[in-house]
């Protein structure tokens, strides 16, 4: 399990050795054409800082080399703001006031009908909180099949499971699994998630072994940007289990996304840091040129600016017309939201845009029939 490799890794020594990386380390890095994780350490180094344009120049390259000029699409949808968890920074902690929600099975279908209207999705991504005593493994499995007629490419993003578990959503239409580790400071983690099922370290971290076990086809992974100041550390602990993964589990697809918190404008939980556009930009290149292969996706907590800059630099997947409220696209518009979207065009603006730059639009790159070749 990957818990064990993280424990052969000191925190401390990586944050020391990425701020002694230098321009050359930066420049051999660039001349390389497959890189192993000291060179993406130097690559998101404050030493790498300069070298944007030939670090964007070369991201570019190889996404479109791998990619074409494409992005594709995905929406997501909150099928329940119910949760068991106290993370500090979220708007579904436990304690929270509010009114909780869990669609039922119509409202499912009412929702997955609404999302149809907004353009010709065929990628959701379905969201839960962590309640599996109101939203387990039955509910996600009942929401497959109903979303089955609608969409081709169906993933979620809930509490970590068991393998069998995994397994036998895989028979209800489960492509792909999202979750993110949140940061991989051991000792900080549970300051950040101090009740609930969320607060076991080693269950979340090892959620991406018992994906791989069960051969889901597509994982998903992140680290939420800010909850550390030393967010270069805690990429570079992802480089290192994304590579982890790939060695082990090396039928699966892998994609990165780098969601950044913003401060609180209600006295709410503060960042440790903040990232700016143009770390994120240099985050972003430095994990193309790390990996050609792995997909790299921008959520709408981006602005529209950053979201169009960055695609085709680096970008292949986006969501577009995301509603973070528990059936917020036909149900309960206006619930409370998970995080605030930033990006609020609707999904048709948001294609004509990428059009407009030359990029393609991908509302459907997967079907399971795919799986059947060779079989």
């Amino acid at each position: 399990m990957f818990s064990e490799e993280l424990e052969k890794i000191s925190w401390e020594e990586t944050s020391e050795a990425i701020l002694s990386k230098t321009e050359a380390d930066v420049q051999r890095a660039l001349g390389k054409e497959h890189c192993d994780v000291d060179d993406f350490m130097a690559l998101i180094s404050p030493a790498a800082a300069p070298f944007l344009e030939p670090m964007a120049r070369l991201s570019k390259k190889y996404t479109e080399e791998r990619f074409g000029k494409t992005i594709s699409l995905f929406i997501p949808l909150y099928l329940t703001n119910s949760c068991t968890n106290s993370c500090v920074y979220c708007g579904f902690h436990v304690s929270n006031p509010m009114k909780r929600t869990i669609l039922t099975f119509e409202e499912m279908e009412n929702e997955y009908k609404a999302i149809k209207k907004l353009g010709p999705f065929e990628n959701l991504l379905l969201v839960t909180g962590e309640n599996p005593a109101k939203a387990g493994v039955d509910y996600i499995a009942k929401a497959l099949d109903i979303a089955k007629p609608y969409f081709s490419n169906l993933k979620i993003e809930v509490m970590p499971l068991k393998a069998e578990e995994y397994k036998a959503l895989t028979e209800h239409g489960l492509n792909g699994v999202i979750c993110f580790q949140e940061t991989y400071h051991k000792a900080n983690y549970n300051i950040y998630h101090p009740r609930g099922m969320k607060a076991d370290f080693e269950w979340r971290v090892n959620g991406f072994d018992r994906m791989g076990q069960a051969g889901v086809h597509s994982i998903g992974m992140g680290v939420l940007i800010g909850l550390e100041k030393e967010w270069r550390t805690d990429l570079t602990m992802l480089a290192y289990h994304l590579r982890y993964l790939q060695k082990h589990y090396w039928r699966t697809k892998y994609s990165v996304n780098f969601p950044r918190m913003c401060p609180s404008e209600n006295g709410g939980f503060q960042p440790n840091v903040v990232m700016t556009d143009k770390e994120l930009a240099q985050l972003t290149f430095a994990m193309r040129i790390f990996d050609h292969d792995v997909d790299i996706s921008f959520s709408t907590r981006e602005p529209a600016y950053i979201r169009d800059n960055m695609a085709g630099l680096g970008v292949t997947t986006m969501s577009a017309g995301s509603k973070t409220d528990p059936g917020g696209y036909y149900s309960y518009p206006q619930q409370l939201e998970q995080f605030h979207v930033t990006d609020e065009r609707a999904a048709a603006d948001v294609e004509a845009a990428l059009r407009k730059m030359g990029v393609e639009p991908v509302w459907k790159d997967w079907d399971a029939s795919f799986d059947l070749i060779g079989k």
